[in-house]
């Protein structure tokens, strides 16, 4: 059986209802069984109930539309702390963090996230020179310049 994409992603917007989360992406294996893999994210983060109360909505949508003998597996879960942002609204909540952006002409810029708006990110770059680190004005970036964004994670 093939589980239509589309009607996945609006099945998953009913599921979601009125909690503030947005989704970052849905996958569908093509295998004998397929694995529905669900990221949410929202302002504060994704907490491991909001992802169990969006896996029983889901499901009970997917065999309501597909039959309580299909087959599939079900993930739902929120972006890995090493994965890229992928959503401009994935940004504010990391405002004081450090950020690695690899800018679309190749240059790259770490820095503190200063602040995030609809349009991109302003970051104070950080630049190490032997022993000495400069920390530069805040300068913006527009999402249309910014190839990848990961936060920098720190064990300090």
């Amino acid at each position: 059986m093939s589980y239509d994409r589309t009607l996945l992603l609006e099945m998953l917007r009913d599921a979601i209802g009125d909690l503030e989360l947005f989704i970052v992406g849905l996958t569908v294996s093509d295998s004998v069984m397929p694995k529905i893999t669900v990221i949410l994210d929202g302002p504060t983060g994704l907490g491991i109930n909001e992802c169990a109360m969006i896996s029983r909505r889901l499901n009970r949508r997917i065999e309501e539309r597909y039959g309580e003998d299909s087959v599939y597996s079900l993930e739902v879960t929120s972006p890995g702390a090493d994965q890229p942002l992928t959503d401009p609204r994935q940004y504010p909540r990391h405002i004081g963090r450090s950020l690695d952006l690899k800018l679309n002409d190749g240059t790259e810029k770490t820095g503190v996230l200063t602040a995030a708006t609809a349009e991109g990110v302003e970051i104070e770059e950080v630049i190490k020179q032997k022993t000495k680190k400069t920390t530069l004005p805040a300068a913006f970036y527009s999402f249309g310049d910014i190839k990848e964004a990961k936060v920098v994670i720190s064990f300090k």
